[in-house]
This record gives C-alpha cells, structure tokens and sequence, in this order.
C-alpha cells in the first residue's frame, strides 16, 4: 500500500512499481484520446500534454505523494480535453474558439507584414519554413499559409510547379498498396492470403533474388496493383 498512498522511506522498488503504473496509465489515456494529439499537434493538445506531465510526473520524483489524487487529477484533464475535442468536431463555433484559424502570410507573392507580426512570426523563421517546403525562392511563391499546427504551408505559382503526368495528357499505370509479405524473416500469412499467393511463391521469389531461405530476408512487400516486388535482406551483402 505504500506504493500507492507514498511514504518518505519509499524504496527503490516502490519508484519502479510507480513509474510502470504510470506508465500504463499514459498509455492507455493516449489510446483512448486517439492519434490527433500525436500526429497534429494543436495548441490545445500541448496543454493537455504540459498539465499531464506536470500532475502525473510529481509523485515519481516525491515518493511521499499519493498516486490517487494526481491519477484522479489527470483523468479529469483527459476527460475535459476529450470533450472539447469532441465538441469543436461537432459545432464549428467551439471549434473556432478551441482551435486556431489559419493565418496567410504571403499572399498573391506577397508577405502580409501585419498578418507575420499577428502571429510573431520573424523573417528568419518564415525563411527557414519556406526553406524546409523546397520554396526558398520567394518569387515562386504564391501563398503562405501558418496552419493551426504551427507549420507553414506553401503553395507555389502554376508555372513552378512540378510537371505531371497529367500536364503531359499521359495515364501512368495506377500504384497500389505494397503489403508486406515476409518481415524479419517471418512470413505474414494474412497478407499472403490477401493476395492470394502462396509460400511456395514466396520461396521461388526469395531463390529468384539469390536467397537460399525465406530466413535470410529481412523485408519482402509487393505491390497489389503494379505486383512490383522489393527484396532486402538480413546483411549488406544480402540488400538486392
């Protein structure tokens, strides 16, 4: 019980115990919360993420501290964070309110000086995002756009941009979804049976690419439209 309620003599063990059931906690909170607050990283999911910390990360440094209180703490936090989320994915407004507009900071070619000071945004720093999107030349820049995230988009002009198959009235074959066949070794049955294939395939497929053993692979996909296969093996000397 110590573990739980804290003790000024806790031991080393008592710490161990504390961090994995924090741990799990976390863990769990992120999957019930989704991929949103990992993947785009909004000003609303670094508060929720700076609060967290801070509650949950106390009582592993105080062994004195009760676990019940900041895990109650900051199952209140998720919940509330989970609802906001929840209601700006409902209602436009509360999403207005809960998540930031995005701000044009070039317009037309040109750079809305009020709109870069709006968001403190230095020419250093808009250089160094233009840089980062392949568009360090300014005059081929159509618009720039500071998204809720806190990254720049960039759009260029039509004239800078990238030729397509299109452009040149040509159809280029479609491009599937390469499905891992073998990892590591290991054969993925699911994936196999998807395609329809065998391991009798599979193996001629690894002979073909001078492999003796489905073993010696490290990484085998296929593409499900295109059939284009890409073979790695285990070692440098294997990598076809």
């Amino acid at each position: 019980m110590e573990v739980w309620n804290g003790s000024e003599d806790l031991p080393i063990y008592g710490f161990i115990i504390r961090a994995t059931i924090i741990y799990v906690y976390i863990f769990m909170v992120v999957k019930i919360l989704g991929q949103r607050s990992m993947v785009s990283f909004h000003p609303i999911d670094f508060i929720f993420a700076v609060i967290i910390g801070d509650v949950v990360g106390e009582p592993l440094s105080s062994g004195d501290i009760a676990l019940g209180g900041p895990l109650a703490a900051a199952s209140f936090i998720a919940g509330l964070h989970l609802t906001l989320s929840y209601l700006a994915l409902k209602n436009a407004r509360i999403r207005r309110i809960v998540e930031a507009e995005p701000i044009i900071i070039i317009n037309k070619g040109h750079i809305l000086v009020d709109e870069m000071r709006k968001a403190k945004i230095t020419v250093e720093s808009l250089m160094m995002d233009l840089r980062l999107n392949q568009a360090s030349d300014l005059t081929e820049i159509d618009y720039a756009i500071l998204e809720p995230n806190g990254q720049i988009s960039v759009i260029k002009k039509s004239k800078y941009d990238s030729l397509t198959p299109n452009d040149m009235m040509k159809v280029p074959p479609e491009k599937g979804y390469p499905s891992v066949l073998i990892l590591e070794g290991k054969i993925n049955y699911a994936n196999l049976e998807k395609l329809g294939l065998t391991t009798a395939w599979l193996q001629e497929q690894a002979e073909s690419h001078g492999f003796e053993s489905i073993k010696e692979i490290f990484l085998l996909t296929m593409d499900d439209r295109s059939k284009r296969i890409f073979v790695s093996g285990q070692t440098m000397r294997d990598i076809v």
